[in-house]
């Protein structure tokens, strides 16, 4: 089922949607850090792991005193490897954080506020350009740490908006942001919630097995809903 057909109007759909999900799970003050260089290490770190063990991560940066860009830029890589351990893949994990403060200590003398002064454009292709850093942790950089209007993308909103009917289940990161992108007002904070929110319905409710569809604020405009009771209902009658 293609979006023009269950919608129509998208720039409407998308914030009914968001609308729904702000008053069902409240604002979800995403992300959880102190400083904007915390969120940086947890977007690194976060890849391919539960947040629940960047936290014991961090937690260790932070008790070693190593959770500032010249900390972690001087400190040697098998110290930051056994800080980082309950994040998963260390040894990779450690070299994309040496490598990101690499970048910004020679660029912008180790200073946040001086890289985040750029343009998005340019600074969103310059993350990308630096080793471990791809299209997701990028825009979690720039919408989390930088406060830029840009909305980050991840496996969680190609479910529930490929259920929705909104995306194609094929869909690549590109098609998924420029569906936000060019149907949103740019405003950080909504980036910033939908985001989150939509992470908080993939997590409690539209799960990637047996989704709680009779408590999701959406089933009445979920083409995936519809067709699963349908489909059930077919089956008592066969």
């Amino acid at each position: 089922m293609s979006f023009k057909v269950k919608y129509d109007n998208i720039s409407t759909a998308l914030m009914t949607i968001y609308q729904r999900l702000y008053h069902y799970f409240g604002p979800r003050h995403w992300w959880p850090a102190e400083t904007p260089f915390e969120v940086i290490v947890g977007a690194i770190l976060t890849q391919n792991v539960t947040w629940k063990n960047v936290e014991k991560a961090i937690n260790n940066l932070k008790t070693a005193e190593l959770l500032t860009p010249e900390a972690l830029y001087t400190a040697d890589p098998s110290v930051i490897e056994t800080h980082i351990r309950p994040a998963g893949f260390y040894r990779t994990k450690a070299k994309k954080l040496k490598a990101f403060v690499h970048h910004i200590w020679e660029k912008y003398d180790g200073s946040l506020t001086n890289m985040f002064s750029q343009p998005l454009k340019n600074l969103r292709k310059e993350l990308l350009s630096i080793y471990g850093i791809g299209p997701e942790t990028a825009d979690a950089i720039l919408c989390y740490a930088g406060n830029y209007p840009i909305m980050v993308m991840d496996a969680y909103t190609l479910r529930v908006f490929s259920r929705l009917g909104l995306l194609s289940p094929k869909a690549n990161y590109e098609e998924m942001q420029q569906l936000f992108m060019d149907n949103l007002p740019h405003d950080h904070y909504i980036f910033n919630e939908y985001h989150a929110l939509i992470d908080a319905l993939a997590n409690k409710i539209c799960r990637k097995n047996k989704p709680h569809c009779n408590l999701c604020p959406l089933n009445d405009l979920c083409a995936w809903a519809k067709e699963e009771k349908e489909n059930k209902k077919a089956e008592k009658e066969a």
